[in-house]
């Protein structure tokens, strides 16, 4: 993080999803300010699903970082997110930042949510990650098989690192009333497609890595028969019918909006992770 614009010593943040892409970056970063974490995760006695374990875990913050997992289905995630914000509020925590995606319909109702809840809230919207290359399904079968199937078909993304997302998160939650009322933004600073992206995943590995682009259904298909349950399934592929139309093929500026410096090269994630073994078999 290059830049900061508020108080982040003896601040107290919540961050859901602290196991994961996001939220543990978040965490890190928020830790490495100065402020003092609460991971919200099921390890930690927090269920999104369970209202009851909400309050133990927000009582005595200052701000939020919210991040509701997709494997809980979108069509609880508005009244989940909003129920949640009203309570933070009426336990003070007023400073609320939401992790949305850029072009994704069916993240609006939650955003809408969050700005009704009474909340100071910021929306970030983020492009696709960086790291999904690196954690996650997507990883195993460059890994594994040495070819990515995905029904992204030549559409280009400006793939964004994690790392500058829960930069940019951090400065949000310590910057007083600056990003109040905003939606941030967030993307990579150049536009490649998904084949070009496992072409420098392939360059940076020495390794023979392909992609083959499919249909959505056929790729909901497979994600059935990989024992995805069939609604979080259903909810993906809807997900990638309409994302992946190419709606996302430009450049965001809240990177360089927000830290005063710009985005995390895809190329650079890359060669930072292939020594690591990443995608070897």
């Amino acid at each position: 993080m290059t830049q900061n614009t508020g108080r982040t010593h003896g601040l107290t943040v919540v961050v859901t999803g602290a196991s994961g892409r996001t939220g543990g970056r978040v965490a890190e970063a928020a830790r490495a300010a100065g402020m003092t974490v609460r991971a919200a995760s099921r390890a930690r006695g927090f269920d999104w699903r369970d209202r009851s374990t909400w309050a133990q875990v927000l009582r005595g913050a200052d701000a939020a970082y919210l991040v509701y997992p997709s494997d809980v289905g979108a069509p609880d995630a508005a009244d989940a997110v909003g129920d949640l914000a009203r309570e933070a509020v009426g336990l003070g925590v007023r400073r609320l930042v939401l992790l949305s995606a850029r072009g994704e319909e069916q993240a609006g109702p939650a955003e809408e949510a969050l700005r009704a809840s009474g909340a100071d809230w910021t929306i970030v919207r983020a492009a696709w990650f960086s790291q999904n290359f690196s954690e996650g399904p997507l990883v195993a079968e460059l890994r594994e098989y040495g070819e990515l199937v995905f029904p992204a078909g030549a559409v280009r993304e400006p793939f964004v690192d994690v790392r500058d997302i829960a930069d940019v998160v951090v400065v949000a939650l310590a910057a007083g009333d600056r990003y109040v009322g905003q939606v941030l933004e967030v993307s990579g600073a150049r536009l490649l497609s998904f084949g070009e992206a496992v072409a420098e995943i392939a360059a940076a590995t020495g390794r023979e890595l392909s992609y083959r682009a499919v249909p959505v259904r056929e790729y909901g298909e497979r994600l059935a028969g990989f024992g995805v349950p069939t609604e979080e399934a259903e909810f993906l592929t809807d997900v990638f019918a309409s994302l992946l139309d190419g709606r996302n093929a430009y450049v965001s500026d809240g990177v360089r909006q927000v830290l005063g410096r710009e985005p995390r090269d895809f190329g650079d994630f890359v060669r930072e992770a292939a020594p690591a073994g990443t995608w070897k078999p």
